[in-house]
C-alpha cells in the first residue's frame, strides 16, 4: 500500500471512516484505484470502510463474511445492516433469535465489524417499551456500535433521544433527511453520517460546496472526540465512489 491515500494519514483524534454502500467501481473511476485484486481488495486499498447492505435483503453465509475479511487490510472496518427480518417484519419486537442467528452469522468478520445500522420502516413509530427492550437486547448479545436511522418522526423527539443516548445507540444523520428541518438525536459518542443522493434519491451526486460543508461537520465531530462514519449511498449512477473521493480530498486539505 502506498503511503499517499488519505486513509492512512495519521489521525490526530477520534478516527474517521468514508466509505460506501458496497464497493462497485466503475470504469469512470477504476484510474483512481490499483488494477489488482477483486473489487473489495482494490476498494480497500483506497477506502477504510464499507457499508454492507446485503445483508438487509438477504443472509450470507459465515465464509462469506470470512472471505471479505480476509480481502481487506488490518485496519479496515465494515458496517453491515441489519436485517429487515428484524427492522420490518417483526419490527423490533421478539427479535432475539432473529438478531441471535445474524450475529453468528457475521462472526467471522471478528474486529474488523465495527458497526451495526438498524435502518427502521417510514411506518415504525417510536414505542419507548419496544425500543428500550429491542436496545437492551442489543447490548446484551453484542459490544459492537449500534447506528439507529429512523424515518418516522415520532422517533425525533427528546424521549426518543433519550431512549437512544440510553441504549448506547448512536443516530443517524441521512441526507435527504426523513423529517425536514430536525436533526436525530442518540449517542453522541458516534457521528454516522449516510448521504443518499439529492435531489434524485441513490442517483444524484453531490457537488463540491455540500461535500465542504460535510468535510467540516465531520472535522468538528471528530474533534469533539466523537467516531465518524460518512457513507455514500447514491450508487446507482455509480457517483458514491466519486463523492467519497472528493470528501476524503477535503479532509486532506483541512488538515493542512
Amino acid at each position: 500500500m502506498t503511503h499517499s491515500t488519505p486513509r492512512e494519514n495519521p489521525q490526530t483524534a477520534s478516527p474517521i471512516r468514508i466509505g460506501c454502500a458496497g464497493w462497485a467501481l466503475s470504469s469512470n473511476v477504476a484510474a483512481r484505484f490499483p488494477t489488482q485484486g477483486s473489487h473489495l481488495e482494490r476498494y480497500a486499498r483506497v477506502f477504510s470502510a464499507a457499508e454492507i447492505n446485503s445483508s438487509f435483503y438477504r443472509s450470507h453465509q459465515p465464509k462469506t463474511y470470512a472471505r471479505w475479511a480476509e480481502t481487506v487490510p488490518e485496519g479496515f472496518r465494515f458496517s453491515v445492516k441489519i436485517p429487515k427480518t428484524v427492522s420490518h417484519e417483526l419490527r423490533l419486537s421478539d427479535a432475539d433469535a432473529a438478531m441471535s442467528a445474524f450475529l453468528a452469522e457475521l462472526a467471522p468478520l471478528g474486529e474488523k465489524l465495527a458497526c451495526l445500522l438498524l435502518q427502521l420502516p417510514p411506518s415504525l413509530a417510536f414505542e419507548k417499551s419496544i425500543a428500550r427492550d429491542f436496545f437492551a437486547l442489543l447490548r446484551d448479545l453484542t459490544s459492537v456500535r449500534v447506528v439507529c436511522e429512523p424515518r418516522h418522526a415520532t422517533w425525533f423527539t427528546d424521549e426518543a433521544a433519550q431512549t437512544l443516548i440510553d441504549g448506547k445507540v448512536a443516530c443517524v444523520r441521512a441526507h435527504p433527511p426523513p423529517v425536514a428541518g430536525v436533526e436525530p438525536v442518540g449517542d453522541p459518542r458516534a457521528l454516522y453520517i449516510r448521504l443518499h443522493g439529492s435531489p434524485r434519491i441513490y442517483y444524484s451526486a453531490y457537488d463540491e460546496p455540500f461535500i465542504e460543508a460535510v468535510a467540516a461537520r465531520i472535522v468538528e465531530a471528530r474533534d469533539s472526540g466523537a467516531d465518524v462514519w460518512c457513507v455514500f449511498d447514491n450508487t446507482a449512477h455509480g457517483e458514491a465512489v466519486p463523492n467519497a473521493l472528493m470528501l476524503m480530498e477535503k479532509l486532506e486539505e483541512a488538515a493542512g
